[in-house]
């Protein structure tokens, strides 16, 4: 095992192939130490209190994919009724293309489906060519006629 790999709390440690289940609120500190790792960019949000909020709102949000005991993957699937919104799909580095991202992109629109959801879409860095064919051979496709708008509130 690399030893910067983040290790779950003894409670959450599966034995074991991938394992996926919702994040709580302990996990918080263990997320966010696995997206420097993991995850390209950063976010307002980035810190225990975000994360927190995130997980105690909508429990089934935020996905997470363990190996051994070790978080391997993630990705928030945020649903507000109108849109089903994917976030911070990310796999360890050392973990990656080995089917990791397609099941929590599976258990996502497992999520959307059964609450009615139409549409996923997914947030991607411009810059992510890596990710840009992840999310092409998942089946989404890019819609240029959209940007994203966005105002800081702190």
């Amino acid at each position: 095992m690399n030893q910067s790999e983040p290790r779950l709390p003894s409670a959450h440690r599966p034995e074991g192939r991938l394992q996926l289940r919702t994040a709580v609120p302990a996990d918080a500190e263990t997320v966010l130490a696995f997206w420097k790792e993991a995850a390209e960019g950063t976010s307002i949000t980035d810190d225990v209190d975000g994360v927190t909020r995130l997980v105690t709102r909508d429990p089934e949000a935020l996905i997470l994919a363990e190996e051994d005991g070790i978080l391997v993957g993630s990705v928030i699937a945020g649903y507000d009724g109108w849109r089903c919104s994917l976030y911070r799909l990310a796999v360890l580095p050392s973990r990656r293309r080995r089917g990791i991202a397609g099941a929590l992109l599976e258990a996502a629109e497992r999520r959307f489906l059964a609450a009615g959801g139409r549409r996923g879409d997914a947030m991607v860095l411009e810059d992510n060519e890596r990710a840009h064919r992840a999310w092409a051979a998942a089946g989404y496709r890019r819609e240029d006629h959209w940007r994203r708008w966005v105002k800081p509130f702190a």
